[in-house]
C-alpha cells in the first residue's frame, strides 16, 4: 500500500502539472493576440497609407496618418516580438550556428536565451519608469494629434514582459535539450 505522504505527492504533482498546461496555453493565447493585433495595425496602416494617397491627390491630406503609422510600427514590433520568438522566426546567423556540433548550439541557445531574457527584463523596468516619468510630467508629442508620449511609450514595457517570459522558457527548453 501507498503511504498518505506519497498519495499527497502524486495529487500536488498532478495538479501542478495541470496548472503548467493551462499556464502555456494562456500564455500561448497572449503571443497570439499580440501577434494578431500586429497583424491589423499592419493592415490598417496599408490602408491608411492608400487613403491618405487619395486624399492627398484631391487637396484634402489626412494629418493623422503618418503619426499614427510611426506609432503603430513600434507597436507592432512589441506586440510580435514574442510571437515571432516563440515560432523561431527572429534572424539567425544560421551558417555560424550549423558549424557547431549539437551540444554546443544546445550551449549557445541557453545563453542566448539568457542574455535576451535579461535584457527583455531591463526593457521591462527601465522601460516603466520612463514611460511612468513621462506620464507623471505630461508630456505631449508636438505633432497635429498631441499624443501624450507615455501612450507611445507604453508599449515597450508591456511588449517586453511576454517577451522576457517566452525567452525564459525557450531557456528552460535548450536547458532540457542539454540534460537529455
Amino acid at each position: 500500500m501507498r503511504s498518505c505522504t506519497e498519495l499527497t505527492h502524486n495529487r500536488i504533482k498532478h495538479v501542478n502539472e495541470g496548472a503548467n498546461r493551462y499556464m502555456k496555453i494562456i500564455f500561448d493565447w497572449v503571443l497570439k493576440a499580440g501577434a494578431s493585433i500586429a497583424g491589423f495595425l499592419l493592415i490598417f496602416m496599408m490602408l491608411s497609407i492608400c487613403v491618405e494617397l487619395l486624399c492627398r491627390r484631391i487637396g484634402h491630406p489626412l494629418m493623422w496618418v503618418m503619426e499614427v503609422t510611426e506609432y503603430s510600427l513600434l507597436y507592432i514590433t512589441f506586440l510580435g516580438a514574442a510571437w515571432v520568438l516563440h515560432r523561431e522566426g527572429h534572424v539567425k546567423m544560421d551558417i555560424l550556428v550549423d558549424a557547431l556540433n549539437p551540444k554546443m548550439q544546445t550551449l549557445l541557445g541557453i545563453v542566448t536565451s539568457l542574455i535576451g531574457s535579461a535584457m527583455s527584463l531591463y526593457l521591462v523596468l527601465y522601460g516603466a519608469k520612463v514611460t511612468w516619468e513621462y506620464y507623471e510630467r505630461g508630456v505631449v508629442e508636438c505633432t497635429p494629434l498631441l499624443t501624450p508620449t507615455f501612450l507611445i511609450l507604453l508599449i515597450i514595457p508591456l511588449g517586453s514582459i511576454p517577451l522576457f517570459i517566452q525567452f525564459l522558457r525557450r531557456a528552460y527548453h535548450y536547458m532540457r535539450l542539454w540534460k537529455a
